[in-house]
């Protein structure tokens, strides 16, 4: 079973702004890195308000141990979750069919940088937080809770931090 983390609205602003926050309890795989500490630790994870039915996912990813990937995701509101590579101007790249998370690195999800893109997904609004299931070919699924924001009203958000 997935742990489940709850990360707190100043830690996943801290991670979106690019200081990761090691804290005891944070989401894990199923297998300990060297430290005693799950191998693949999720330190935020944000999702602006879909605009035409389609949002992103950024995502700060530790991984604690050896190479891994990110091979699929889901989220409690469904909806279909592919990757983007990165793309200089932006604008998404190609889709991939799986994120390299190098061993003992941050992978920081961002708009020039790797993506979750979300399309379909039903009853996303700002302030929602809803489950994000990260699935790893090493470490397995890890759940987080992701924080549905709306960064037009002032909502916490990847932009603003």
């Amino acid at each position: 079973m997935p742990h489940v983390s709850r990360w707190p609205t100043v830690l996943r602003s801290l991670a979106g702004a690019g200081l990761i926050a090691a804290a005891a309890g944070g989401a894990g795989g199923c297998a300990a890195g060297a430290a005693g500490q799950p191998p693949i630790q999720v330190a935020s994870a944000d999702i602006p308000v879909p605009s035409h039915g389609t949002t992103v996912a950024y995502v700060v990813i530790r991984n604690n141990g050896s190479a891994d990937q990110l091979v699929s995701a889901s989220t409690s509101d469904g909806g279909r979750l592919t990757f983007q590579a990165p793309s200089p101007a932006g604008a998404g790249g190609p889709t991939i069919a799986a994120v390299p998370i190098p061993a003992d690195s941050t992978v920081a999800m961002r708009p020039d940088g790797y993506r979750i893109v979300i399309t379909g997904a039903r009853g996303m609004r700002g302030g929602k937080d809803i489950s994000l299931t990260l699935n790893f070919a090493r470490a397995g699924p890890v759940t987080v809770v992701a924080l549905v924001t709306n960064p037009e009203t002032g909502g916490n958000s990847y932009f603003l931090n």
